[in-house]
């Protein structure tokens, strides 16, 4: 079996993480497809770098920070979990009014001849909104 391939896969997701750290777009769109699709994210988000650039500036300014716990590469298919750190002005729309936000998030990757061409996120938002707004997430549930 030859790991090589894998663990190109693995530093390829790594780099995406760092790039985002960075606010690197461009990196990002370096290592992305031109067809790329993300799972969980902006509803009617294009694809490719299109898409890469409208996801990014949706949440601009953020201060973030994603720190990698786990990676694991099997064939064409690399899993980050990771945590992420971050500050921005509001979070779907509520009012951070500067807290710390601190989640955790995974991504699958699916990634062929160098580039990712599917991502798949699944990030604890509830848990980040009850940091910035639990009261609010709090008074619509007693409301359902």
């Amino acid at each position: 079996m030859n790991l090589m391939p894998m663990q190109n896969n693995k530093l390829i997701a790594q780099l995406w993480m760092d790039f985002i750290n960075k606010k690197d777009i461009e990196g990002i769109c370096a290592v992305t497809s031109d067809t790329w699709k993300m799972h969980g994210a902006l509803p009617d988000m294009p694809e490719g770098t299109e898409g890469v650039r409208k996801l990014f500036n949706s949440f601009v300014p953020t201060q973030q920070n994603w720190i990698i716990r786990d990676i694991i590469s099997e064939a064409d298919k690399v899993v980050i979990r990771a945590v992420n750190y971050c500050r921005q002005d509001s979070f779907l729309g509520i009012p951070t009014n500067g807290r710390l936000q601190v989640f955790t998030a995974m991504f699958i990757h699916h990634i062929k001849d160098g580039r990712i061409q599917e991502t798949w996120r699944n990030a604890d938002d509830l848990g980040r909104l009850m940091q910035v707004g639990g009261k609010i997430v709090q008074e619509l549930q007693e409301a359902v």
